[in-house]
């Protein structure tokens, strides 16, 4: 009865040791494949992947949408704003 308890302590530790090991090969790979999307996106941009670009760069493509949705409410004037702030900071971030 001993070697029966033994033998089902055995099975668990192994799954839940495949299922760490799962997890921890998954999380990995999604953090390489992260970085090298934002490797490439910076790269093809031509600007250093650093944390500060990456956010400027979000916040230029932020005012280019918000330039989109004012076009789509027919504002004009806020669209032609958002429109140049959004172009302003992304060509100074790319140049």
């Amino acid at each position: 009865m001993e070697d029966f308890f033994t033998w089902i302590g055995t099975t668990l530790g192994e799954i839940i040791r495949f299922i760490v090991d799962l997890l921890t090969g998954f999380f990995g790979n999604i953090g390489n494949s992260a970085r090298g999307f934002l490797d490439g996106l910076s790269s093809s941009l031509g600007i250093s992947p650093s944390f500060l670009n990456l956010i400027v760069l979000i916040i230029g493509l932020w005012m280019l949408w918000k330039a989109v949705s004012a076009l789509m409410r027919r504002a004009i004037f806020a669209t032609l704003i958002w429109a140049v702030l959004g172009l302003m900071v992304l060509s100074w971030l790319i140049n």
